[in-house]
C-alpha cells in the first residue's frame, strides 16, 4: 500500500473502511459518485479510520442492456467477494441507479461486515414550459404523446432535456428513488439522507457524516444482522406504501430477506399495508417530485407518521445505533400538500401494492393500485397474447391490429428465465389505433416488471413464468381472463382439462446461452416470489476467509 503514497502512520491498526463504489460514466444516475467518495473519505479520516475506495460493477438501468435486472446477482457476488478477501473492517456502499443500492446491500448482508449505505440522491426536478416533469413518468407520457401525433420528436428532444438537468437518478417516486428510502426504513442509511437532491451540498455533507459512522459502528460491532431483523423489513414494507413506491421493491425486499434468513412470503406485502395509506404526492402516483420530498421533511417525516399510527416498529435498530423512531421523533413536516397527515392521505389505507393469485399466477402476481385506473381494477376481456416484448413492439403501430380497449395485453417470456432478468416492460405502450382514439390505460399482464416510475393497471411478477411452464405460457388469444383486485384474484376463464390439454402439448423453449455469466443466471435463478436471487447465494456465509488445512 505504500506506492500509493500513504504513510507509516496509517498502518496502526486503526479501521480499514472500504468504500464500495458503482461510479461509471455508463451509468449516467451514479456519474457523480466519485465525488461523493471524497466527502466519505473526510469523514473517515476525521474518525480515525483509513479508507479505501475500490469500484463494484455499475448497474444503470438506463443503457445496460438487455436489463440491468440480469447482472443485480453479479454486483452482488462481486460485493460479497471483495468485501469478504480484502482485510476491511468496514464498508459504505455507493450506490444511485436501482438495482446497486439492492445489489450492493444483499452483497453486504451475506459478508455481515459493519456496513452504512450512502445512495447518490435524485436529479433536481425537470422543468417543461412552465411545469415540473419527472424523468421516466413523463418518458412514458411524452413517447405516448409522440405515437399519437400530438407531439413532434424535435420536442421530445427538447423535453429530454429538460428532464435530465443535473446529475443523480430519477427524481420521481421511481425504483432508484424507492429504494433510496427503503435503505433508509431499513435503518442501513442515516436518516434523511435518501432524499437529497445528487447536486446539493447537503449530499456531501451526510456523506461525510456516514464516512465518521461507519468508524464508530465497527468500534461497536454494529452489524447489518443487528439491523435486517423482521421489523425492519416489516418497517420497509410500510414505509414503501406510504410512499407509494415501487413494485421493484418486493423483488429486491424479498432477495434481502434471503441472505439474513428473515422469513418474508410475498402475501406480506399486501397483508402488512392494508392499514397503510399513500401520504406521500409524488409522480407517478401523485404530482411532485423528489426535490419537493426532501424540502417537505423526507422520510423521517413519513416514518414519523407511521411511528405515531403504530405502524412502526420504533425501536428497530439502526445505523445510528438508535431506534428508527428515536431517530424521526422530531421529524417536521415543511409542506403537507407533499407529505400529507396519515389522517388526510392522497390514497386511502389497502390502496398499496396488491398480491393477486389464481390459476394464472398460482406464485402470484403484484398490482400496484396507486398507479392503476379504478374502473379497470375489475375487468374481465379477451386476452391478446404475445410470446416477448419485441413482439408486441413489431405490432403496437399496426392501424389494423385487431385490439380493443376492453382486451387484456399478455405480454410473456419476460421473466427471469424466460428474457432473461426480467426487464422493465411489462407497461407496454398501448396500440397506437388505440392512442388516436384517445385510450389512456388497458388492462396488461406479464411475468416481467415495469420501472416504478410507470403507470397504468399493469399486473406483474407473474409466477411461475412462461419460461418454465407456468399457467402463463398456456394462454391463448381470444382466451378470457378475470382481472379482480379487490378479491385478490387473476383468473384465466378456460376450463382445467384445456388447460391440461394445453400443458400436455407444451414445449419450453429452447435458450442460446451456452456458457458465460447468462448460462449460470438461467440455471440458478429464483422465480419472482423469490426476490429472483441466485439460490446458492441465499444466506449469510460470514466475513472469514475459508482456508484449506495448510
Amino acid at each position: 500500500m505504500r506506492n500509493q503514497g500513504f504513510g507509516a502512520e496509517v498502518f496502526d491498526g486503526r479501521p480499514v473502511i472500504g468504500i464500495a463504489s458503482t461510479w461509471s460514466e455508463l451509468a449516467p444516475c451514479n456519474a457523480h459518485l466519485d465525488r461523493v467518495a471524497e466527502a466519505v473519505k473526510r469523514g473517515v479520516w476525521m474518525a480515525g479510520g483509513f479508507p479505501l475506495e475500490f469500484p463494484v460493477m455499475a448497474t444503470g438501468e438506463t443503457l445496460l442492456r438487455p436489463t440491468a435486472m440480469l447482472y443485480r446477482n453479479m454486483l452482488a457476488m462481486q460485493a460479497e467477494e471483495l468485501i469478504r478477501a480484502n482485510p476491511l473492517d468496514g464498508v459504505v456502499l455507493l450506490s444511485g441507479c436501482d438495482k446497486t443500492t439492492p445489489g450492493l446491500l444483499m452483497g453486504a448482508a451475506s459478508v455481515d461486515l459493519p456496513a452504512v449505505m450512502v445512495t447518490g440522491g435524485p436529479m433536481l426536478n425537470g422543468k417543461f414550459r412552465g411545469g415540473d416533469v419527472g424523468s421516466g413518468t413523463h418518458v412514458w407520457k411524452f413517447e405516448a404523446e409522440i405515437k399519437a401525433g400530438r407531439m413532434s420528436v424535435e420536442e421530445g428532444h427538447v423535453a429530454e432535456g429538460c428532464m435530465a438537468r443535473s446529475n443523480g437518478h430519477c427524481m420521481t417516486m421511481g425504483t432508484a428513488s424507492t429504494m433510496a428510502c427503503v435503505a433508509e426504513a431499513l435503518g442501513m442509511q442515516l436518516p434523511g439522507s435518501a432524499a437529497w437532491p445528487a447536486v446539493d451540498s447537503r449530499r456531501f455533507e451526510v456523506a461525510q457524516e456516514a464516512g465518521k459512522r461507519i468508524v464508530a459502528m465497527v468500534e461497536e460491532d454494529l452489524r447489518p444482522s443487528a439491523i435486517l431483523t423482521r421489523e425492519a423489513f416489516e418497517n420497509a414494507v410500510r414505509a414503501n406504501a406510504a410512499i407509494g413506491g415501487s413494485t421493484n421493491a418486493i423483488i429486491h425486499l424479498t432477495a434481502l430477506a434471503g441472505r439474513v434468513g428473515v422469513d418474508l412470503p410475498l402475501d406480506d406485502f399486501d397483508a402488512l399495508v392494508r392499514d397503510v395509506p399513500t401520504i406521500v404526492d409524488l409522480m407517478p402516483s401523485g404530482r411532485f417530485l423528489m426535490e419537493d420530498f426532501c424540502y417537505a421533511g423526507g422520510l423521517p417525516v413519513v416514518l414519523r407518521e407511521l411511528d405515531d399510527a403504530g405502524l412502526l416498529h420504533g425501536g428497530a435498530v439502526t445505523v445510528t445505533g438508535r431506534g428508527v423512531g428515536e431517530n424521526v421523533a422530531d421529524a417536521v413536516c415543511w409542506n403537507t400538500e407533499v407529505i400529507r397527515p396519515i389522517g388526510e392521505p392522497l390514497q386511502p389505507a389497502g390502496s398499496g401494492t396488491a398480491v393477486l393469485r389464481g390459476n394464472l399466477a398460482p406464485g402470484g402476481a403484484v398490482i400496484k393500485q396507486s398507479a392503476a385506473s379504478p374502473e379497470l381494477m375489475r375487468h374481465t376481456g379477451r386476452a391478446l397474447v404475445f410470446d416477448s416484448p419485441e413482439e408486441y413492439h413489431a405490432v403496437c403501430d399496426d392501424d389494423d391490429l385487431d385490439v380493443s380497449p376492453g382486451d387484456v395485453l399478455v405480454i410473456r417470456g419476460a421473466g427471469p428465465k424466460g428474457y432473461p432478468g426480467m426487464p422493465e416492460v411489462a407497461n407496454v405502450p398501448l396500440p397506437v389505433k388505440l392512442l388516436r382514439a384517445g385510450v389512456t390505460d388497458m388492462v396488461r399482464i406479464s411475468d416481467g416488471r415495469m420501472s416504478g416510475t410507470g403507470f397504468g393497471t399493469v399486473v406483474l411478477h407473474v409466477a411461475p413464468e412462461a419460461a418454465v411452464g407456468g399457467p402463463l405460457a398456456l394462454v391463448r388469444t381470444g382466451d378470457r381472463i378475470e382481472l379482480d383486485v379487490p378479491g385478490r384474484r387473476l383468473t384465466l376463464l378456460v376450463p382445467d382439462e384445456e388447460l391440461e390439454r394445453r400443458r400436455a402439448a407444451w414445449v419450453p423453449p429452447e435458450s442460446e446461452d451456452d456458457g458465460g455469466y447468462r448460462w449460470l443466471y438461467r440455471e440458478h435463478v429464483l422465480q419472482a416470489d423469490g426476490g429472483a436471487d441466485f439460490g446458492f447465494l441465499r444466506g449469510s456465509r460470514g466475513s472469514e476467509v475459508p482456508r484449506d488445512s495448510h
